[in-house]
């Protein structure tokens, strides 16, 4: 059976953290420190999402441009092109966007607004636990159990 992206967020909390892009890199990385995440969404002043902020925006952004984390704004290294899914896209068609995309995050969103995010973790988990679930079907079907 293919979970869907709207099966695997109920498994999740219902929390999206987002900044707005005026937000400091200090800021951001203290924000996804303190939930302990490794993406921001970034949505604009009508709630529309405008980028996502990762680890890896800052270690290349910051770290290797000599840039200051308090005085850059999330705006100047997010990723404006997202990789979004919606709710009824299944977790194989996730692990090919982002193993084709090179992403480890994807925000979901219904009619322009976000719902939820699914990580390569979730991705994973949820792939192992769906082949575990069907090698024990199979095993009882041969068994005849």
């Amino acid at each position: 059976m293919m979970r869907t992206v709207g099966e695997l967020l109920t498994s999740k909390p219902e929390a999206v953290f987002t900044v707005p892009p005026d937000t400091t890199i200090f800021q951001a990385l203290e924000a996804m420190a303190e939930h302990d995440i490794g993406a921001l969404p970034v949505i604009d002043a009508a709630g529309a999402l405008c980028g996502i902020f990762s680890e890896r925006d800052y270690a290349r952004g910051v770290i290797l441009r000599g840039r200051s984390s308090r005085a850059t704004p999330v705006r100047d290294l997010m990723v404006a092109d997202v990789t979004t899914v919606v709710a009824t896209d299944t977790v194989v068609h996730c692990m090919q966007l982002m193993t084709t995309q090179r992403i480890r995050h994807l925000p979901v969103v219904e009619d322009g607004a976000l719902t939820g995010i699914v990580t390569i973790g979730d991705i994973v988990k949820q792939i192992i636990t769906d082949q575990t679930q069907t090698i024990e079907q199979l095993e009882s079907y041969i068994l005849g159990h």
